[in-house]
């Protein structure tokens, strides 16, 4: 009988491809059911799963809380232009306030990551009167336009010029060089008005800057009379151990995007900014469907809840260094494993080969993870993870581990 379902997992498997846009790597499990930090696929098999939907289910899959609000609310309204006002919506605005960095009290509603990144491009441009942008060396802010043409690598990038113009590429973690970029733009052209940054780059292989990098850059946003948009799409929300990335740096953005996670899986994005940077934007200029629907924020409402009254963001550093503890342990044992880095449980392992194998092997042994870049293997567990959990998937990696090290002869 496994035969059969196998077969009959596969053959909805080759269905869906034959459906669906060809422009996702794709893992042959087919998931049907979560919960925490697990999720099972249609032959009823568990995977710990450390991928997260791209660090999606923040809270864990299906979190009671989460479930329990989208319940309430579509039986009382499902969608609300924002052209309209809606108590459910005033509800998350406020709270996600109270707990934003000091100064962005105002919002602007959308539905993912990228869109909350187009919107901060077009409020830089507007506020500042000027068209340039600074983005790092290995950024990724999405996929779309705006967001393409300030993200960095070129097999992304390459296929869909010409881009925006006016962007610029620095070193990350590279002050200096930055500095004078904007000292040669203030000379001789005054075209650049804002620096964007993630705080801990995901997509580029998990890389934390080196202290001081982020207070650096925001006084020479400061001197140069720049915006600093910093990305918390994939590191905000708790994932670091802080409940903002630029926390453990005291830093404080102009602007701020954030998506993934923020709505416990319910799609929904937002770009919080000061006040008069926001009001840049007049009626009109800036605009979506579904952004702020009550769904959302009924989600997103209970997802803060869940982050701040269960102490996810503690949980998040406590579990982040024992997790570390256990890859670092890893790196002493396999030669495979060239670095270990990242902050919380945003976590990468860097090894000496293409990291495909390792991460195929890791679904037939119930773990699932990332890849971030060709040779980093990106862990995002849900931020309920707990001690078990990790010691359990931190076993399964030391086989894989060594696995790897006997199919390439690695002594």
């Amino acid at each position: 009988m496994e035969g059969v379902s196998m077969s009959l997992e596969g053959s909805r498997m080759k269905e869906e491809d034959s459906y669906i846009a060809n422009v996702f790597q794709r893992y042959p499990v087919e998931l049907v059911r979560g919960k925490g930090a697990y999720v099972w696929d249609s032959n009823g098999k568990a995977y710990i799963d450390f991928m997260a939907g791209y660090g999606v289910a923040l809270v864990g899959h299906c979190n009671d809380k989460v479930v329990d609000a989208v319940k309430r609310q579509a039986e009382r309204l499902i969608t609300c232009h924002c052209s309209c006002y809606n108590d459910t919506r005033l509800e998350f605005l406020r709270r996600l306030v109270s707990v934003a960095p000091k100064g962005l009290n105002k919002v602007f509603l959308c539905n993912s990551g990228a869109e909350a990144c187009e919107a901060a491009i077009k409020i830089a441009r507007k506020y500042t009167k000027r068209h340039g942008i600074v983005a790092a060396v290995n950024s990724f802010h999405g996929k779309t336009m705006g967001a393409l043409s300030i993200t960095y690598a070129s097999k992304y990038r390459e296929p869909f010029k010409p881009l925006l113009d006016g962007v610029n590429f620095v070193p990350y973690s590279n002050a200096d060089r930055l500095e004078e970029l904007l000292e040669q733009d203030s000379r001789e052209r005054r075209s650049i008005g804002a620096v964007i940054l993630e705080p801990i780059q995901g997509e580029g292989g998990i890389n934390v800057p080196d202290d001081g990098y982020l207070a650096r850059v925001r006084e020479l946003c400061n001197k140069y009379d720049l915006l600093l948009i910093l990305d918390e799409i994939q590191s905000g929300l708790g994932r670091t151990g802080m409940l903002w990335a630029s926390e453990h740096w005291g830093v404080v953005p102009d602007v701020m995007c954030i998506a993934k996670g923020m709505a416990g899986g319910v799609p929904m994005g937002a770009v919080l900014a000061r006040q008069e940077v926001m009001d840049a934007l007049k009626v009109g200029e800036h605009s979506n469907t579904f952004g702020g629907n009550p769904l959302a924020c009924a989600a997103a409402k209970a997802t803060l809840d869940c982050i701040i009254e269960d102490d996810l963001v503690g949980n998040a550093s406590r579990m982040g260094k024992y997790m570390k503890d256990g890859l670092l342990a890893l790196k002493d044992k396999h030669k495979v494993v060239r670095d270990v880095r990242g902050l919380g449980l945003m976590l990468g392992v860097e090894l000496r080969f293409d990291v495909r194998d390792v991460l195929m092997d890791g679904l037939s042994h119930g773990l699932m993870m990332l890849y971030s870049g060709r040779n980093v293997i990106r862990l995002l567990p849900p931020l309920v993870v707990d001690e078990d959990i990790a010691s359990r998937a931190l076993s399964i990696l030391d086989r894989l581990l060594t696995r790897e090290e006997e199919r390439r002869g690695v002594v």
